[in-house]
């Protein structure tokens, strides 16, 4: 089968990212001996410079790890909400929704904290060593890959009005950076070079001064500025300025955790996902509601593809009434046989223009008023506010209103190495556009808060102290008990369903070289669907819409419309932003691949 790219294989070490200078960095540090997870952290701090417009420091990443001969865990970068962000003070404020940008959307910022704890308990290097080539690319610039400018083109008129902090790093000279040219961040290295040189006279030991760096950020003067920016009032997507709700006890008291990731066994693999405080189960769920008689020869017909969009529906209906961090998910019902037969018999021949959560154990589901919305056939909704726009643009990446309201999207790293540890990170929020830069730290805080209902009593309200529930969604899969595959990609609500396909190309098409075809279910004909509530602000739904990358063909794309779906055909490369690693137990061979589309994910390794 053609490919874009061969699928990579060697028996060294192997990194796939949504950017090249990412996976390049990634894999410098295993050739210079550091692990699977000094690489991961090392590329993560990079793709912090490189993707500014889809992660920074004030973000957030949820990870996926199989250190070799270990248990697989999952550590929460996932920062909660203030101590003082309560429903009461948004409706106070005369909101329906939390913005979609500014202070008053922020959570605790979680990134760093969660990179430092991998590193500290799982990696070999010092964090001098893997923050400098993030250090380097901020200091001495690098070239502005084409979505950058653009980002920062649609907030421009909001940068020079009103967020000027951002205007001088992202308009210098009053102009966005042009593809190609070098962009440079002094201040965010120099915030990171003020971490280290505080940190160098904590302790003698690299994991004390790995701690040292943590409680500087949390408590020392990068808390102190974040705190101090939040407090100031800020224009943000309802129109208004409004301060934000972060205190220093929020930072100081929250660190990342571990957790048990989330274990759905399909044939013969196992699926390992975030719990259900985010979408993560969403992929399993999918996999549940399949026909157990599904083999290789439906692949990519008509009748395969009516079937995942409906049963994409039924899971994400499901993670629209269950899954949240406010509440006790009925996870074990939810991916159980029973409940999925019977949930699979709501998929008929036509597609249907409903909103359809199950009553897991006899539960009745319970939506979100807007969400109601979303009850009546065939109705769309836009949302409480703002105007409708595709949850995805046609290139995979986030639009962007003048406002600086994004549907946000994110960023990936998958790393596994010679001694067979691996890891699947998929870091996000504090985009350029989610909120003012801090001016005396180089970067801006998150909008993940969003993704909460200013309404009480349901799973993913607003609740302080408790996670938002997140579209971000790594995965790591077993076979025989052994790790075997990670893989995850940015897009925001579509992650899963994206994940969905590239995982049942490679479970129902034929190896390749002996090994998984990673490359060829990554570029196989991909497609998504809106019926179901937006994650980001104004939260709008299209029920019945699909959008399909035109190489799926006619004959899938007649088929879809005559069963009643709307179906947008997009470009022939626009449906996902995939990366993945693979190692093969028996014989130690390691393989990965990145997605092609928006030429910018590449693959690293021998």
């Amino acid at each position: 089968m053609f490919t874009t790219r061969p699928t990579l294989q060697g028996t060294f070490g192997m990194v796939s990212s949504t950017h090249w200078l990412a996976s390049q960095s990634a894999m410098a540090v295993l050739e210079d001996g550091g692990n699977a997870f000094d690489a991961a952290v090392t590329a993560g701090f990079v793709l912090q410079v490189v993707e500014p417009h889809l992660n920074g420091p004030g973000g957030e990443v949820p990870v996926i790890l199989a250190p070799a001969g270990g248990p697989v865990r999952v550590l929460s970068g996932q920062g909660p909400a203030p101590a003082r962000a309560d429903i009461a003070h948004y409706t106070g404020l005369g909101l329906e929704l939390v913005p979609g940008t500014g202070p008053l959307a922020a959570v605790v910022p979680g990134a760093f904290d969660a990179w430092l704890t991998l590193l500290r308990d799982h990696g070999t290097r010092s964090l001098e060593r893997v923050l400098e080539y993030a250090i380097g690319y901020a200091e001495r610039g690098h070239p502005a890959v084409d979505r950058i400018g653009a980002t920062v083109e649609s907030v421009r008129s909001l940068f020079e009005r009103e967020w000027t902090s951002s205007a001088a790093v992202y308009l210098p000279d009053g102009r966005s950076p042009a593809p190609g040219a070098l962009l440079r961040n002094p201040t965010l290295a120099a915030t990171w070079r003020r971490v280290l040189a505080e940190s160098a006279a904590a302790g003698r030991t690299r994991e004390a001064r790995i701690d040292a760096a943590r409680r500087i950020w949390r408590e020392g003067f990068v808390a102190e500025a974040i705190v101090a920016h939040a407090a100031r009032p800020a224009m943000d997507s309802s129109g208004e300025r409004h301060a934000g709700l972060l205190t220093g006890d929020d930072l100081a008291n929250w660190a990342a955790g571990y957790e048990e990731p989330v274990s759905y066994r399909w044939r013969d693999w196992t699926v390992l996902k975030v719990g259900p405080w985010c979408q993560g189960p969403v992929l399993s769920q999918q996999l549940a509601l399949l026909d157990p008689g599904m083999d290789a020869s439906a692949y990519g017909t008509p009748e395969y593809v009516h079937a995942l969009i409906e049963g994409s529906k039924l899971a994400l209906a499901d993670r629209e009434a269950w899954y949240g961090d406010a509440a006790e998910v009925p996870l074990t019902t939810l991916l159980s046989a029973g409940y999925n037969a019977e949930r699979r018999r709501l998929v008929g021949e036509r597609a249907s223009l409903e909103l359809r959560p199950g009553a897991p154990d006899g539960r009745a589901p319970r939506l979100a008023r807007l969400v109601e919305r979303l009850m009546t056939e065939g109705v769309a909704t836009d949302g409480l506010a703002g105007a409708g726009e595709p949850t995805v643009s046609r290139d995979g990446e986030p639009p962007v209103a003048p406002s600086g309201e994004t549907r946000g999207d994110t960023c990936h790293v998958d790393v596994v190495d010679r001694w067979g540890n691996m890891v699947s990170a998929t870091p996000s929020g504090g985009w350029l556009q989610s909120s003012p830069v801090i001016p005396e730290l180089g970067f801006p805080l998150g909008s993940r808060l969003q993704m909460s209902w200013l309404e009480a009593g349901l799973p993913a309200s607003l609740t302080p102290g408790r996670r938002p529930r997140s579209t971000l969604s790594p995965t790591l899969a077993l076979r025989g008990g052994e790790p075997v595959l990670a893989f995850g990609t940015p897009g925001g609500d579509q992650q899963d369903q994206w994940q969905a396909h590239f995982f049942l190309a490679l479970a129902l098409r034929a190896p390749v070289r002996g090994g998984l075809d990673l490359q060829g279910a990554i570029d196989a004909p991909n497609w998504h669907q809106d019926a179901f509530p937006s994650s980001f602000y104004p939260r709008g739904g299209q029920p019945g819409a699909v959008t399909v990358e035109s190489r799926i063909g006619e004959p899938v794309i007649g088929e879809l419309r005559r069963r009643g779906h709307r179906v947008t055909v997009a470009g022939p490369w626009t449906e996902g932003r995939l990366s993945a690693v693979a190692r093969d137990p028996e014989s130690g061979v390691l393989s990965a691949a990145a997605n092609p589309r928006g030429m910018q994910g590449y693959a690293v390794g021998r």
